[in-house]
């Protein structure tokens, strides 16, 4: 069965650009997403969790959305992240972002009163939202930020919805992935959700990965996917390899300040971060590009 959106490829959650003042940097968005238009990308997730959302307006969120899509390379795909705490706030975002230009919705679980996120609250919520989006929803399961883990049985039942085409895996269990995958309905896809496990998670059957390390990196991770593809496996373990304490770096040790001063170092706009979260001190910067050169990714 062919999928109802086509999510195989690698997408970098961008950040949200941010001028001095605090303001949106859409300039420098353009700027750098002229730049990721040249990478082997198969598009965009905007206002993800590196893209700071929860720190976000409504407005600013759905202005990214705008501003992806009209300076982004119209063949590449721009997923909007839409999640919401109730059902009908996420219903109304994701209309919105439907209506700004975002191709499908990323949509990550409610967390709020996760004691009650039951198996049938999820699938109730994301049906609801699948049922009435004018464009795709692709499930966000990442417990590390929500406390909230999408139960195996909510992820495959929901495949079968056709408004769902797959779902983006930040939790890192790559035996859950598989188990999705060997019961989910035909045709739908998983995403993993971090580089660190990108190989990992091909093997039992992912289409491609969203991932932090996807906005310094993609053509290191395009060649993973590549060597994989082709059957090049110990080609494919050496990247993934080479890539582990890069993508730790601007993951959990050093999170979306560590990703804005990547981006810094290595020529795009990474920026300011938005209170309460705070810049890398000096010494984590140096640290930071000691990593980046190990990776082959800073001269």
């Amino acid at each position: 069965m062919a999928p109802v959106f086509d999510l195989a490829g690698i997408f970098p959650p961008i950040p949200t650009p941010f001028e001095a003042d605090g303001s949106l940097a859409l300039g420098k968005l353009k700027d750098n997403l002229a730049r990721w238009d040249s990478l082997p990308l198969r598009g965009y997730v905007v206002g993800g969790s590196n893209g700071e959302f929860p720190l976000l307006t409504l407005e600013e969120r759905v202005r990214m959305i705008q501003a992806a899509r009209q300076a982004a390379d119209p063949s590449r795909a721009v997923l909007g992240g839409s999640g919401m705490e109730s059902t009908r706030a996420t219903m109304d975002l994701t209309e919105r972002m439907a209506d700004a230009g975002a191709s499908a919705a990323l949509v990550v679980t409610p967390s709020y009163y996760r004691g009650r996120m039951t198996t049938p609250a999820l699938i109730a919520h994301y049906r609801q939202i699948a049922d009435s989006s004018p464009i795709p929803i692709v499930l966000y399961n990442v417990p590390a930020n929500t406390g909230v883990d999408l139960p195996i049985e909510a992820a495959v039942e929901l495949s079968r919805h056709p408004n769902i085409p797959g779902m983006k895996e930040s939790g890192g269990d790559v035996t859950k992935i598989g188990r999705i995958l060997a019961a989910c309905a035909p045709g739908f896809q998983v995403l993993a959700g971090s580089g660190g496990f990108f190989l990992g998670a091909l093997a039992v059957g992912a289409v491609g990965c969203i991932a932090a390390l996807a906005n310094i990196a993609a053509p290191l991770l395009d060649s993973l996917f590549v060597k994989f593809q082709s059957g090049e496996i110990e080609e494919a373990r050496r990247v993934q390899q080479q890539l582990v304490e890069a993508n730790a770096a601007v993951t959990a040790v050093f999170g979306v300040p560590g990703l804005k001063a990547a981006l810094d170092l290595l020529g795009f706009y990474g920026g300011p971060v938005r209170s309460p979260l705070q810049p890398l001190a000096e010494a984590e910067k140096s640290r930071l590009a000691e990593i980046l050169r190990r990776a082959g990714l800073l001269g």
